[in-house]
């Protein structure tokens, strides 16, 4: 299976709105197939080279229910403070803890099913703990990530409940927050 901006669905078409379902595990062959082929696209979409050969969008993650399945599945790929890249592919992934502190994008946010800009802040929870399993390692894992890795990976856990960044944005503004560089 290979994705390219073809496969993703738009915010003007109501399935981005669906609600996600569990995925069972061990995971089936379809759905083995569907997130490797999430997580290529991300991971090749990083590449500016591919992005043009591939008809890809440049992209650090993406949801099952943005290429049309509502399974609880997401791919990201984002590079880490220390210069190391940080990957997973997770099915049922759920946020289990969060810190109190918050933080922003200094220039909000996008997404491959959102073509128009919606220019604001968006107020993430600065550390989050989710729990899933990740297919990369072939495992249950609970990942603790902070800033950047945490704002990708709370936007793309959003779209499993049919939810898009821009539904945060009359959101109140905590009484402080950090920005993330």
């Amino acid at each position: 299976m290979v994705l390219s901006n073809d496969s993703i669905i738009h915010d003007d078409q109501p399935e981005i709105r669906s609600l996600s379902a569990d995925v069972e595990l061990p995971l089936s062959e379809e759905d083995r197939e569907l997130l490797f082929a999430m997580h290529r696209y991300v991971k090749d979409s990083q590449d500016e080279e591919l992005c043009e050969k591939n008809n890809l969008s440049p992209a650090v993650g993406i949801a099952a229910i943005q290429v049309g399945v509502p399974k609880k599945m997401i791919a990201v790929v984002v590079d880490a403070d220390d210069g190391t890249t940080l990957e997973w592919a997770l099915a049922n992934p759920k946020i289990i803890s969060r810190s109190k502190t918050m933080t922003c994008l200094p220039d909000g946010e996008g997404c491959l099913s959102v073509p128009e800009a919606h220019p604001g802040k968006i107020f993430r929870y600065d550390r989050v703990k989710v729990r899933g399993y990740d297919l990369l390692t072939d495992r249950n894992v609970v990942i603790q990530a902070t800033g950047y890795a945490a704002i990708v990976l709370q936007h793309e856990i959003d779209h499993l409940s049919g939810i898009l960044y821009y539904d945060h944005l009359n959101d109140p503004a905590p009484a402080a927050y950090t920005v993330v560089e």
